[in-house]
């Protein structure tokens, strides 16, 4: 526990997660006084993510080559397990070594200057003059963000908006395996993977076999496995650790701000509707909230709620295609419309954002090119911001 002495900190991060330890990194790094509040015993234990990076989280972070196994392509499958096999020239996907990605991303933090106190708890806090004082810990700070997951305590704490629509994930890491090809394996199923989908992945020294589906729904791995089995030799590996989780499929919370006090990561709702994914947004706007913050406490920049404000993404299109993969058709219409050209094309944007357009050069969004493009592909591109 911290001392008497070192008591009143710059700023307080709720959560050894992705976005609580970039922050960490960042607000330390830019000369603020800072400690990391997690109530695990240590920042790698019971991770409940799967930990897969699409290439923009790589190109938001470099990480030790060690931690990481790369994967270049994506097979994906009908529910009759007919497959189709998606590429991207130079775009890639990482699987990681999570708790360990997670211990040097705690180590980065703490080398940056940030301290790390686990094992604790946050029981609340109470206004003390200019300052915001935690319960039970004797520690005093000038601000306090919130990245304590998806059902954050530091939202119910200040009234804050609250995720309320979840994805549940189940996930078995098996031994002796070996997926041909280093492909992300992705399963479509309306009666076993409701809402969501399948997945096997090649991992760091591990193959991580999947299954998450609306919350509504009740996830049956042993039947997902038993289908797949035969097809990935599933009886050839041993099962080495088993996790589950909730992902926020709600898109941003509101509100994600207070006085003093700012919301990043699953607890903000920064994870897309859509593909699940809230890593990359997790590093992204991390770093920019320690970013914020800094300038706020020491230059007197701009409010941190209210600059987040302007950069924290909406998901408004994404939550509507969440909707309605909820209503997604049956098994059998499913098998006739995957392979089709419009079905294939809307697969190769959502995993790779247009890098895999023959002949047409990626430009990133917002240049003059987007408006040339047609309805659909506008569309389309929207999908991937």
């Amino acid at each position: 526990m911290p001392n008497k002495s070192s008591s009143t900190y710059d700023v307080v991060i709720v959560g050894a997660s992705f976005a609580g330890l970039v922050c960490a990194r960042t607000a330390a790094m830019r000369g603020l006084k800072t400690i990391v509040i997690e109530r695990k015993e240590e920042p790698g234990a019971r991770v409940a993510t799967t930990g897969i990076l699409v290439k923009e989280a790589a190109d938001e972070f470099d990480f030790p080559v060690q931690l990481t196994h790369k994967v270049r392509g994506v097979r994906l499958y009908a529910p009759n397990l007919a497959s189709i096999d998606l590429k991207a020239p130079g775009y890639y996907f990482l699987s990681t070594d999570t708790p360990n990605l997670l211990r040097w991303l705690a180590d980065e933090a703490q080398r940056a200057g940030a301290r790390l106190f686990c094992g604790a708890r946050f029981e609340g806090a109470t206004r003390d003059g200019g300052y915001l004082s935690l319960k039970d810990h004797r520690i005093k700070t000038r601000y306090l963000v919130g990245a304590d997951g998806a059902k954050s305590r530091v939202a119910e704490e200040f009234g804050l908006g609250r995720n309320s629509r979840f994805l549940v994930g189940l996930e078995a890491e098996y031994d002796g395996l070996d997926l041909a090809g280093d492909l992300l394996h992705c399963f479509i199923d309306k009666k076993l993977a409701a809402g969501y989908l399948g997945w096997a992945v090649p991992g760091v020294g591990v193959t991580q076999i999947g299954l998450a589906v609306s919350a509504h729904e009740k996830p049956d791995v042993k039947a997902f496995e038993q289908k797949i089995s035969g097809l990935l030799g599933l009886a050839h590996g041993s099962v080495a650790a088993r996790r589950s989780g909730l992902i926020p499929a709600g898109g941003l919370v509101h509100p994600f701000s207070a006085q003093q006090v700012l919301l990043v990561g699953d607890a903000a709702g920064l994870v897309s509707p859509l593909t699940g994914g809230g890593i990359r947004l997790a590093f992204h706007y991390g770093r920019r909230a320690g970013q914020a913050i800094a300038d706020y406490l020491l230059d007197g920049g701009g409010e941190p709620g209210a600059v987040m404000a302007r950069e924290y993404p909406r998901f408004a299109l994404k939550g509507l295609m969440r909707t309605a993969m909820n209503y997604a058709p049956p098994n059998w219409v499913i098998n006739h419309l995957l392979f089709t050209a419009p079905i294939r094309a809307l697969a190769q944007e959502l995993y790779f954002h247009r890098r895999n357009v023959p002949g047409e050069p990626w430009h990133e969004p917002g240049t003059a090119s987007q408006a040339q493009l047609n309805p659909t592909a506008r569309t389309l591109s929207l999908l991937s911001i």
